[in-house]
């Protein structure tokens, strides 16, 4: 089930944005095999979402015998892609020259950090590093505090796995056109500069200012950002436009008048923004007057543009994501539904992750090799599981 059914991907197992990719192919029908390592820690694996849905071969990808098995997937599979430094996988053996000239049909994904190319190609990093350099991290935080941190959603996910599966997607549709694969280079610090887009068209229209929290959308403006209230919870508002404006005023039983001078304004320097800290403070003054339960109660599902601020668990719980089966549970795990959703191929209910290796001989029956061979394998230790 899945519009991505019938797909063989191969993933040479990493971390971050490269099991994410797997999982959105995975969630969406593909037959995702995951090479793991000698060692892979089986706990660990089972309580993680990233890791649904994939069959699991364990594979020395650092003999030459393990690299021939791999290589003997490749001769079958739509794409394979792999999440190490630039020149690693020819090293091993396994680069793209090498898979394209047996399977010309290939896609071969690379996710890394800084891209195949440039002065940082080679060196290490994590998200917090990329979202720096791509001018994304400047801007998050608290005026006259640090840049902070968005957890590691903007590089690692947004901007790497997500982007490689896109990338894998469209290069496989142009495969199936051309008979040809080629290479995509899916880079965490190309696909942070992409998120940026938006930013960088209100900079230029005098409606971003790239320190922390001096931006409306970063936390300047009174009507964009997070509220206490009286029981120490939060709520957040978002009433960008003037009639959903207006409508937060009224219902929170401000002056209107006075608040209505002060809401945004796309044409640039109308906003009279040397207001917007007395009118923050009075807000907040007024979202603490009542718990965060009376106001849902009295602005969740108006235009006022209104949304508790849950955690993951309390997500889980709220009606809406519950009336449309947004979250599940897999072993116990709590977890996103796949997404996005689909009329006429609705993804599978999700599987979970597979012991490591758990999937090996049958992999290897499916690529042809004989018992007898994989039982050489396994003694020889260049399979487990």
């Amino acid at each position: 089930m899945g519009p991505l059914a019938g797909l063989r991907i191969i993933e040479v197992a990493g971390l971050g944005p490269g099991p994410f990719c797997g999982m959105m192919l995975g969630d969406m029908g593909a037959d995702v095999v995951r090479i793991d390592r000698h060692g892979t820690n089986a706990d660990q694996q089972r309580l993680d979402p990233l890791c649904r849905n994939r069959r699991s071969l364990v594979l020395d990808l650092k003999s030459r015998r393990g690299v021939d098995v791999l290589l003997r997937l490749v001769d079958r599979a739509d794409a394979l892609f792999e999440g190490f430094r630039p020149g690693v996988a020819e090293r091993l053996g396994f680069g793209p020259d090498v898979c394209l000239a047996r399977n010309e049909r290939l896609v071969y994904g690379r996710v890394t950090g800084w891209g195949q190319d440039g002065p940082l190609a080679s060196a290490a990093g994590h998200d917090i590093n990329y979202i720096a350099l791509a001018g994304a991290l400047a801007g998050i935080g608290q005026p006259g505090s640090p840049p902070t941190a968005p957890l590691n959603l903007v590089g690692d996910f947004g901007g790497g796995g997500m982007l490689l599966a896109f990338g894998l997607v469209c290069a496989l549709l142009e495969a199936r056109r051309s008979g040809k694969g080629q290479v995509v280079d899916a880079a965490m610090i190309d696909g942070s500069n992409a998120l940026m887009a938006t930013f960088h068209g209100m900079r230029a229209m005098g409606l971003y200012d790239d320190r922390p929290g001096t931006a409306f959308l970063s936390g300047a403006a009174h009507y964009y950002g997070t509220y206490e209230t009286r029981d120490g919870k939060y709520v957040a508002i978002g009433p960008l436009e003037p009639q959903f404006y207006a409508l937060l005023i009224e219902k929170a039983g401000l002056d209107r008048e006075r608040f209505a001078r002060h809401g945004f304004h796309m044409e640039p320097g109308q906003a009279e923004r040397e207001n917007w800290a007395a009118l923050r403070a009075e807000l907040a003054a007024v979202f603490r007057t009542r718990t965060r339960a009376e106001w849902c109660a009295l602005l969740e599902g108006t235009d006022a543009c209104f949304a508790p601020v849950l955690t993951g668990v309390e997500a889980a719980r709220h009606p809406h994501h519950v009336a449309r089966g947004s979250f599940i549970e897999i072993d116990g795990v709590l977890q996103h539904a796949p997404a996005p959703r689909f009329s006429r191929t609705p993804a599978a209910a999700p599987q979970g992750a597979p012991p490591p290796g758990g999937d090996t001989h049958a992999v290897l029956h499916d690529a042809g090799l004989d018992a007898a061979e994989i039982d050489e394998l396994a003694r020889a230790g260049v399979i487990g599981g």
